[in-house]
């Protein structure tokens, strides 16, 4: 079972509605609209201390861009600016700079508050941002030997089914019960297929495969998938390196006969797979493609890499 499962969340401070405040005032009413219809957006960021000693957030803005665009794509009025939401998200690391002096995850989330209930409802926009110490999602051993995975029998939602441009909070119902699923199975994560049969994306992550030829493959946005920030840092990594890559579909089995599977994500970072369904990946161990995006991951969240400096924005 992954780390996450019993980790206890909790930071002396959040950001809500405008103001920084204590953790435990940080509350909504229990008639929250989207507690009861799940009409909200989210964002998972993550702050490094670089090599420098220095606290600096990873993709900041476009983050923030995307939770602006979630909340557009289910018609969720966001009372604050891009900039404004940046700025909040630095001042609440900089409160609590002592606690998260080797790092934070960061949690904006904007869903519609109390007021009018039902489905036709349009009540005011509330708006927090959280951090928390919070290590490795499939934890730290899976970070370095690779994980097992199952192909869940529940399938990721149809792209008229829900609205796969936007981190929105409701359709995460189905990511928690292929999770479920596959934990409960005795595997560290659920990877969900589209409609058709072919690979979309773990519960929480993206996923690249690299075949026998030694090419890289990830489903293309065309699929019910996140347009996933730490799959365009991959993405842009690997091609600035001279890798080629298909953002192509592909079946399961082409997952079982492949030499390597990584998984992509703000929470996974990149973590390696080394089972899918009870059988090996390539050797059982990371391999050389993943271990090296890794490697290059860690080195520019960290700023030891000039060329990604403006990826990163300092506390």
């Amino acid at each position: 079972m992954s780390s996450t499962s019993s980790t206890v969340l909790r930071a002396e401070h959040i950001w809500l509605d405008g103001k920084l405040m204590k953790w435990d005032e940080g509350n909504v009413h229990v008639m929250t609209h989207a507690l009861h219809y799940g009409l909200g957006v989210f964002e998972g960021i993550r702050a490094y201390k670089t090599h420098d000693g220095r606290l600096a957030v990873f993709r900041l803005r476009e983050h923030i861009r995307r939770l602006l665009d979630s909340a557009h794509i289910i018609m969720l009025q966001i009372p604050y600016t891009e900039d404004e939401l940046v700025e909040a998200t630095l001042e609440l690391l900089r409160k609590q700079r002592a606690q998260f002096a080797n790092g934070a995850y960061l949690r904006p989330v904007a869903f519609m508050g109390d007021g009018a209930m039902g489905l036709g409802a349009v009540n005011p926009t509330r708006v927090g941002i959280t951090a928390w110490d919070w290590g490795a999602y499939l934890g730290d051993k899976g970070m370095k030997e690779g994980i097992r995975a199952k192909v869940s029998s529940f399938t990721r939602n149809h792209v008229n089914v829900n609205m796969v441009r936007g981190k929105i909070t409701g359709q995460y119902v189905n990511s928690i019960l292929a999770k479920r699923e596959a934990v409960l199975a005795g595997y560290d994560e659920a990877i969900l297929l589209d409609v058709s049969g072919f690979v979309a994306e773990a519960s929480g992550e993206n996923i690249f495969m690299v075949n026998k030829k030694g090419v890289i493959k990830t489903p293309p946005l065309s699929s019910p998938i996140l347009d996933g920030i730490t799959r365009d840092t991959v993405l842009r990594l690997l091609r600035d390196h001279n890798h080629y890559i298909e953002e192509v579909t592909f079946t399961r089995d082409a997952l079982y006969i492949s030499n390597e599977i990584f998984f992509t994500g703000t929470a996974a970072e990149i973590t390696p797979v080394r089972e899918v369904d009870n059988r090996q990946v390539g050797t059982g161990k990371p391999g050389p493609i993943g271990s090296f995006i890794q490697e290059m991951y860690f080195r520019v969240v960290r700023g030891q890499e000039a060329r990604y400096a403006d990826w990163l924005t300092y506390v």
